[in-house]
């Protein structure tokens, strides 16, 4: 039967129970800010205390039924062996889940994403997957409820892409999207093939969690900002007006454009929030060499320049390399049937930190 040290817990539900008190306080209440954190805070915490109390009567159970096994009555002791088996299960899973609860979680994983789709090998083919890969993320996106804005896309005649950044905003986005960071590569037949062989294309996904404000100081003298005119596969709105903005870091020679938006104002917030939110993912992964050895070894936040997953149309099967995890669902997984896929990844990801712990 597993153990877990409950010195931890029993500092949570201490912590709970002063949040818990103070959250009802006129006081605090007043304070919309302090109060607005503290119910965040409360939360957070009570699941894990919910989890821990469920435990501990599990506990007081189990040892019942022991207490019962030794009662000079055949049959109630035997009935009392059968409830320990049992117990023995219940208290084995529910120390698991909170080991679980209690892992360190990504400070990210509440925030929202900017994700950036882009071809790279296989020519128009590639430039159509990294279209299509984008119309599966915006699905899954509303199967979640979320709020998708175009940043920078810049499609190809034939309707590929080549480049797609967006943002993605709602809740739990950064959490489950993470796990898209790499390689994805293609099998099938191009429509530009003519005698049916089966070609290998691959695109690249980043997946970066959106930089608030207050992480990211970006100074004017680091930063050259140029408007150019915006262009495309053509349109009504293209090439009239220099309204697409290019923004150059110095100091670390990270570019960003954005052309989607009409007015050249919003185009240039656009380009700040995503130069922001590269510029965290830069600084952190400079600053902390455990973060950035983490992005590389982490089930889902892989080296961007290995293959994560296979698309394989001719055989309907879509498989995920990190944990050998395979579906024969390819139509539903690119019309935003993703949740599998990414249970199995979270799940994974977890189990790795257990084991690691």
């Amino acid at each position: 039967m597993q153990q877990i040290k409950t010195d931890k817990l029993d500092a949570i539900v201490a912590r709970f129970n002063v949040v818990d008190e103070k959250v009802q306080d006129p006081a605090v209440i007043a304070d919309n800010k302090a109060w607005a954190e503290l119910c965040r805070e409360r939360s957070e915490l009570e699941p894990i205390v919910e989890k821990y109390n469920a435990l501990k009567k599990l506990q007081n159970d189990y040892r019942d039924a022991v207490d019962m096994q030794k009662s000079g009555d055949h049959e109630l002791a035997q009935l009392a062996h059968e409830e320990c088996a049992s117990l023995e299960e219940l208290i084995d899973k529910t120390v698991e889940e909170l080991k679980i609860m209690l892992l360190p979680k990504d400070p990210n994983d509440g925030k929202n994403a900017i994700i950036e789709v882009r071809p790279a090998a296989g020519g128009e083919e590639a430039a159509l997957f990294a279209s299509e890969l984008c119309r599966m993320y915006r699905m899954f996106a509303e199967r979640k409820r979320w709020q998708i804005e175009d940043i920078s896309v810049n499609e190809t005649e034939l309707g590929g892409m080549k480049e797609g950044v967006y943002r993605f905003s709602g809740k739990d986005v950064f959490s489950l999207l993470k796990y898209e960071s790499g390689v994805h590569r293609v099998q099938r037949v191009p429509v530009t093939e003519t005698q049916g062989r089966v070609h290998t294309s691959t695109v690249t996904v980043a997946v970066l969690p959106e930089a608030e404000t207050v992480d990211v100081e970006i100074l004017d003298k680091d930063i050259k900002i140029d408007t150019y005119r915006s262009s495309g596969a053509g349109g009504q709105h293209i090439n009239k007006t220099d309204s697409a903005i290019r923004i150059t870091h110095f100091p670390t020679g990270i570019v960003v454009t954005c052309q989607d938006q009409r007015s050249q104002t919003k185009n240039k917030e656009r380009a700040m929030q995503v130069l922001a939110t590269k510029l965290y993912d830069y600084y952190q992964g400079q600053k902390d060499e455990e973060y950035a050895s983490l992005r590389k070894g982490q089930v889902g936040t892989g080296d961007r320049s290995e293959r994560i997953r296979t698309y394989n149309f001719p055989q309907g099967r879509v498989t995920d390399h990190r944990i050998g995890f395979t579906i024969y669902n390819i139509d539903e997984f690119m019309n935003g049937d993703m949740e599998k896929v990414i249970e199995a990844l979270r799940i994974a990801d977890q189990t790795r930190r257990l084991e690691g712990e």
